[in-house]
């Protein structure tokens, strides 16, 4: 009787021990997610911001020192409303300039027609806030708008980020989701004249 009871207490105190590890255990994932959530975010902002995306997704405002971002529209990409400047007949060639953007740097023209810089903000309807993780990936290494639809067009520099880690990938898109959704439905790209 008294191995019994010592066996017994002897399992107990083991189940004790393994519930407080597991308890233990989810509260320090819990926290090393959270931690992990954070650092992601921050790594995903020094990637974008040492990476030259405000160049083209965040228009600028014109100061004395040159273009600036307009962190007010932050990554919202080409403006709904945008004008394209007309191109002068004979500008865009094979011997005369290659590509010609408008002052906000938003708006890119050149042998593949005219690209509006994307809207990757997190808003759901108009950016990247219906996308996953897994599309924005995709579309990174593919050169493809979620993998599968329209090409990504320059001056993206999808083909360089193809060539980043999945970790600095998932971190570019963790950052900008963190940021605040903008709604703007940046207009399609016009193809080449032929």
């Amino acid at each position: 009787m008294k191995k019994e009871i010592v066996l017994g207490f002897g399992i107990l105190l083991c189940v004790l021990c393994i519930v407080s590890l597991l308890v233990r255990g989810d509260a320090l994932a819990w926290q090393a997610a959270s931690g992990t959530v954070k650092d992601q975010v921050a790594r995903g902002a020094y990637l974008v911001n040492s990476g030259g995306c405000h160049d083209c997704h965040t228009p600028k405002l014109m100061t004395p020192k040159g273009p600036e971002p307009d962190m007010s529209r932050n990554m919202m990409g080409a403006a709904a409303d945008s004008k394209v400047p007309p191109i002068p007949p004979g500008l865009l060639s094979p011997t005369g300039w290659g590509a010609l953007t408008n002052n906000d740097m938003t708006i890119w023209a050149g042998p593949w027609g005219v690209s509006f810089a994307a809207n990757i903000t997190p808003d759901k309807t108009t950016g990247l806030g219906s996308w996953t993780e897994a599309a924005f990936i995709k579309s990174m290494r593919t050169g493809k708008r979620k993998g599968v639809l329209r090409d990504i067009l320059p001056p993206m520099p999808w083909q360089n980020m193809a060539k980043m880690t999945d970790e600095d990938l998932k971190a570019v898109f963790a950052y900008l989701l963190s940021l605040k959704p903008i709604q703007n439905k940046v207009p399609e790209p016009i193809p080449p004249k032929r």
